[in-house]
């Protein structure tokens, strides 16, 4: 009877000796990081209601591009980002805009702050599922999602809490990218101050003494 207790008492040993050596499955994953990168991209935004498209070109760390082609209140607006300053611009007619005016410009901001600090890390953590990859994590605007590509570049970003989607697709790396010299000199050789009104329907732009309504559309800046 000995013997039998012996061999049972044994036999459970072996099993919690293996049970403890084997390796715990873990759900996240890890991956080489390509997001330190120039890149551009063509991009679908769903603000909230918001709807917009545009193309985003990454100069390097914090220094980002966007252009808008919808809808038509921010058609042919440009955004310029650089080291957290913000530049804007119409065909060539450059204005400053208040950090909080836009909320689209807002959206921007965290989606750039969570690239380029995901960017810095020498390996990405995340979770693996069917070539895509997702990062978790967040910013003072929010929790995010940032999926990445086979390639490890962006492919869609969310905020569920602010009610942001961004989609990217065409998504190329850039060869020698650079800034316009007006954008790159950070430099305007007349100060602007833009207000931005979002009251659900009107948004009106001050420049100077000239008022643009851009519930209409931004072709007027060019006159």
């Amino acid at each position: 009877m000995k013997k039998i207790i012996a061999s049972v008492m044994l036999g459970m040993s072996m099993i919690s000796f293996a049970s403890c050596s084997s390796p715990m499955k873990n759900s996240g994953s890890s991956r080489e990081n390509s997001l330190n990168t120039s890149f551009e991209t063509n991009v679908s935004i769903a603000l909230d209601r918001l709807e917009a498209n545009g193309n985003i070109s990454r100069i390097g760390d914090g220094m980002w591009s966007v252009e808008f082609e919808s809808p038509n209140t921010l058609s042919g607006i440009k955004l310029d980002f650089i080291d957290g300053d913000v530049k804007a611009s119409y065909k060539g007619l450059e204005f400053s805009v208040p950090q909080s005016a836009i909320p689209v410009k807002a959206m921007m901001l965290n989606f750039i702050r969570a690239v380029d600090e995901n960017a810095k890390a020498d390996e990405l953590s995340g979770k693996e599922n069917g070539g895509k990859f997702t990062i978790s994590g967040s910013l003072e605007g929010g929790s995010y999602d940032l999926t990445l590509d086979r390639n490890g570049l962006p492919l869609c970003f969310e905020m569920p809490n602010n009610k942001l989607k961004m989609d990217f697709t065409e998504l190329k790396l850039s060869e020698n990218p650079t800034l316009s010299e007006e954008t790159a000199a950070c430099t305007s050789t007349t100060e602007i101050m833009t207000t931005a009104v979002f009251a659900g329907q009107d948004t009106e732009e001050v420049f100077g003494e000239q008022t643009v309504d851009f519930a209409e559309t931004p072709a007027q800046l060019a006159d």
